[in-house]
């Protein structure tokens, strides 16, 4: 199972309760790899810059995932960068906002099985994105 069906299977309806495709969920793995940000390390690096290390070393982690509020994402992602997210996907900011929060701690947990990023998934995960461009 790739990683797309695997995110999806398990990550399901996060925003909207929908099974099929997820706007969002294609949102979230464009923060992750968009390598104008620096892709996973740069979101990392992010994080740490915001005060929130503890919080993404949880979800690269092989422990629990520490949760993460409305408030964090909008600091770590921006306000304008949520609100270009929002309406692309057609949601309010807010819903847009706890969508993330609901769903990158599950794509960085899964695009780190064993602790550390692993290079075949982000690819893959790269490839599913420019597949639906």
């Amino acid at each position: 199972m790739g990683l797309f069906d695997t995110i999806t299977k398990e990550v399901p309806g996060k925003l909207s309760g929908g099974g099929g495709q997820n706007p969002l969920l294609d949102m979230a793995l464009s923060i992750i790899t968009n390598p104008n940000t620096g892709g996973l390390q740069g979101l990392v690096e992010n994080f740490k810059n915001k005060g929130l290390e503890g919080i993404i070393s949880s979800w690269i982690s092989t422990g629990q995932n520490q949760p993460i509020s409305k408030d964090q994402i909008l600091n770590v992602v921006g306000k304008d960068r949520i609100q270009k997210i929002a309406e692309k996907v057609g949601v309010s900011p807010e819903e847009a906002t706890g969508g993330l929060a609901n769903l990158l701690p599950e794509i960085i947990d899964k695009l780190t099985p064993n602790g550390k990023p692993e290079s075949g998934l982000l690819d893959e995960a790269l490839k599913m994105l420019k597949g639906k461009v």
